[in-house]
């Protein structure tokens, strides 16, 4: 079983940063990517950032030159650094972590940038 504990999320005012932090144990064997999603009320989960085992990252392009992703393989974390943050970057951000064909899931921190 692998395990993904996400912390880091609350309430920031337009423009401000917020780093938002995801941990995971158990069983981990090969992980293949990681990556943070957003869902808000309504609408299906959504990419926001990955990270490859190789480091190689992706960006939804509404985050582009805004967010980073990073993941620090000595202590099983992969941060999501936030900064310019917008009102339409509220929502539930869940940690995801795909290895040998299967995703595990956080249970979510709720971000909410107010205007």
């Amino acid at each position: 079983q692998v395990q993904l504990v996400e912390s880091g999320g609350g309430l920031v005012q337009a423009g401000g940063s917020l780093r938002l932090s995801c941990a995971y144990s158990g069983v981990i064997i090969s992980i293949n990517v990681m990556g943070w999603y957003r869902q808000v009320p309504g609408k299906q989960r959504e990419l926001v950032a990955a990270i490859t085992s190789g480091g190689t990252t992706n960006y939804a392009d509404s985050v582009k030159g805004r967010f980073t992703i990073s993941r620090d393989k000595f202590k099983s974390t992969v941060d999501l650094q936030m900064n310019s943050l917008k009102p339409e970057d509220t929502g539930n951000y869940y940690c995801k972590l795909n290895q040998q064909g299967f995703d595990y899931w956080g249970q979510g921190t709720q971000v909410t940038v107010s205007s």
